[in-house]
């Protein structure tokens, strides 16, 4: 019996019996969609964190000062300073393949204006690393360099936000800002970057839209501070290549640990642990799923299994028929061995439009980034059609192995 005869002869049986067919299918449907729509969700949160991670910086090592309210933040004060240039220092002289440190020190400023507008944007001071540190790219003018520290220069890099708040459609390389009390010239302005506070393995990530760049030593000289905050908020430490971020993270700990008193007034992130730990999770993520979707995948092969012994209990007479006229074994075997494939196929290619058609839902609806992958179709399709062939070797055995004159006998 030729393949094509074969299909021909299963697409038939299924158009002749059309509620039991799709009812049948359901099960590959569903699980090679959930298989599909599962994948590309964790695919998606996967891609997301490790944006998130490589914003960090992998071979990072990021100190950030802890907040507190006032009674609390008054006694911890009595011990420790918080994050200052003392710590830079320290870490610069005792922690080894240390290839750049970049401060930070945030202000919220009571008035940013320029000749043109204003705008709500937050300082920060930055050093010269910071913008390679932290992936910040200029796309008019310069950057901050070591002059401009040295010099505590009252010069200026605005982020689109804020350039498009203070001058609009105008120029702004070389214009000036009044930030409070002080003016500063624009040197640059920075390129676009995603905005909003956001989360991975528990840690926030915060990223600034609407920003005012200046050299730190400026912020921390010409511009007033609570007498009680921290005089940095952020430390960026960057190690050189080959170096352990882990193994250093455990040296600057016990060094800052000594300079704050033991006062545990800051937090230490390690993105390249971030990032383990991120793909473990998304692993275990990936397992539980897969779990799930195989489950809904055996379901469905319970179901075609079910009906075609079904076909045979209602082909009896056919076979008994085929086989007196000279069909073998092998003929019978292989048509039910069709139509389970078929089922599972058609099933399948349903599946695939199924979960392609959940994971545009869900990024739409729940804003949740989701990546339909050629590996998670390939896999759904693969397993559904296997899971559709198994099911029907048994009933196809069993069709084959009927003898003529007792099918023909049969009722």
């Amino acid at each position: 019996m030729r393949a094509s005869d074969a299909i021909r002869c299963a697409l038939a049986d299924l158009g002749e019996h059309k509620l039991r067919s799709g009812l049948t299918m359901l099960g590959m449907m569903f699980g090679v969609g959930a298989v599909i729509a599962m994948l590309s969700i964790g695919a998606g949160a996967e891609k997301q964190s490790l944006e998130l991670i490589e914003k960090l910086g992998v071979r990072n090592i990021v100190v950030r000062a802890r907040s507190f309210d006032g009674n609390e933040l008054a006694e911890i004060r009595k011990q420790s300073p918080g994050l200052t240039q003392r710590d830079i220092v320290a870490m610069q002289e005792a922690i080894p393949n240390l290839e750049a440190v970049a401060p930070r020190s945030m202000l919220t400023p009571y008035s940013v204006r320029s000749a043109t507008g204003k705008s709500e944007a937050k300082l920060y001071g930055v050093s010269k690393y910071h913008a390679l540190l932290s992936n910040l790219h200029v796309s008019e003018g310069r950057f901050f360099d070591g002059y401009d520290e040295s010099t505590h220069a009252q010069v200026a890099v605005l982020s689109p936000a804020a350039r498009r708040d203070l001058f609009g459609p105008l120029p702004a390389l070389g214009k000036q800002v009044k930030v409070n009390d002080l003016w500063l010239e624009v040197i640059g302005v920075a390129g676009e970057a995603s905005a909003g506070d956001k989360s991975v393995e528990g840690v926030s990530i915060s990223t600034t839209s609407n920003a005012i760049y200046v050299p730190f030593p400026t912020i921390l000289r010409k511009f007033d501070h609570a007498p009680l905050e921290s005089p940095l908020d952020e430390i960026i430490l960057r190690m050189s290549p080959g170096a352990s971020p882990s193994d250093t993270a455990i040296v600057a700990r016990t060094l800052l640990d000594r300079l704050h008193g033991g006062v545990k007034d800051y937090d230490l992130v390690v993105p390249e642990a971030l990032l383990q730990q991120s793909r473990q999770t998304q692993n275990i993520f990936n397992i539980v799923m897969g779990a799930i979707a195989g489950i809904s995948l055996l379901v469905g092969g319970i179901g075609i299994m079910n009906i075609m012994l079904a076909s045979v209990l209602e082909q009896t007479r056919e076979i008994g028929i085929r086989r007196a006229v000279g069909a073998r074994r092998r003929d019978v075997r292989f048509q039910f061995l069709v139509s389970a494939f078929t089922l599972s196929v058609l099933g399948g290619l349903i599946g695939i439009a199924t979960g392609i058609t959940i994971a545009k839902v869900v990024a739409a609806y729940a804003d949740w980034p989701t990546v339909v992958t050629a590996f998670s179709v390939l896999v759904s399709t693969g397993v559904s059609i296997a899971v559709g062939l198994l099911s029907g070797l048994y009933p196809a055995i069993r069709a084959s192995r009927l003898e003529p004159i007792d099918a023909l006998h049969h009722e």
